[in-house]
């Protein structure tokens, strides 16, 4: 049945693999295991992080933060991608497509904030390491998490909201197992949508655009800041930045390539389209807990105490 013309559809369709419909029981696997990962290792890192006293510094705060967004980007993303691969129900109600929508474009502003502040703590610390107690208390950090939070979530009410009183004439079909803001918003009749294309591109400026320029702009100075360093020393200080780059990258490449694609792609690939928005979804809230247990001393070492704790020690 097409939804009414005058309002938003009942319900949206939401798209597996195209043309890979009879092995959707075998992708399942996969990402049943992506969702597992994601969880146990976020959990993981924020456990750890919460009994280890001597993790209770403003890097591994800040780390505890990009875990509990993980975890609840991961658990706001599964229901309707399980949902799909495991029990073939493509169908959404339009109020949990639109709720789903905010949690994922909030907790990525969230997410894409912390990177910001991760990366001026590595500043602080290789560029002014005797004022970084002064500068990153721990009232300064929760600020900083606090103001991720709320920087993620005010700016997304405006287009979400705004969804609900667009006219829809393209149907009801999504590109992907879950909803996101440019892929609904495509369903609009033609001309009705300005509102969400110009404030859509505002909050990519803002947002994901100035967090990458300040983190680029965080890395020049350090890159300065260390080049008169012996070649061990300038090793040393930039190992500790690894973790913080990959998960950067992680983030940033496929968030700003889907955009991208939704915005400009008009012959893409389904089965491409489909790849990267998978890669959007899993690969940073899955790896960034195994790339900071990998790279950080600290984290692993507190990670191999707890599970090598006799049970006296429980």
């Amino acid at each position: 049945m097409l939804p009414n013309k005058s309002q938003i559809p009942a319900t949206f369709l939401l798209t597996g693999v195209p043309g890979l419909e009879s092995l959707y029981g075998w992708i399942s696997l996969p990402f049943c295991f992506m969702f597992f990962t994601s969880i146990i290792g976020n959990a993981l890192i924020l456990l750890v992080i919460l009994r280890d006293y001597k993790l209770h510094q403003p890097v591994f705060f800040l780390l505890s933060m990009l875990a509990v967004t993980d975890l609840l980007f991961t658990l706001v993303t599964s229901p309707s991608v399980l949902a799909v691969f495991l029990f073939d129900h493509e169908v959404i109600k339009s109020q949990l497509c639109l709720l789903q929508m905010f949690f994922i474009h909030s907790l990525s502003i969230t997410e894409s904030s912390l990177l910001v502040a991760m990366a001026f703590d590595r500043y602080v610390a290789i560029c002014h390491p005797l004022r970084y107690a002064s500068v990153l208390t721990s009232p300064a950090v929760a600020k900083v998490g606090l103001a991720s939070a709320l920087r993620g979530t005010l700016l997304h009410i405006p287009p979400v909201f705004s969804l609900k009183f667009l006219p829809y004439c393209e149907g009801n079909a999504l590109s992907h197992p879950y909803c996101l803001h440019q892929d609904v918003m495509k369903l609009a009749c033609h001309g009705t949508n300005a509102f969400n294309i110009m404030y859509g591109l505002m909050v990519i400026l803002c947002t994901v655009t100035l967090d990458a320029v300040l983190i680029v702009l965080s890395y020049i100075l350090i890159v300065r800041a260390v080049l008169h360093l012996t070649k061990v020393d300038r090793y040393k200080l930039f190992n500790t930045c690894v973790s913080h780059l990959c998960a950067v990258l992680l983030f940033y490449a496929p968030m700003v390539a889907l955009s991208l694609v939704h915005r400009f792609g008009k012959d893409v690939s389904p089965l491409f389209l489909t790849l990267l928005a998978n890669a959007y979804l899993f690969f940073p809230s899955m790896l960034n807990p195994v790339i900071y247990s990998a790279k950080n001393k600290q984290i692993r070492e507190a990670l191999l105490q707890m599970f090598h704790r006799g049970p006296t020690d429980c």
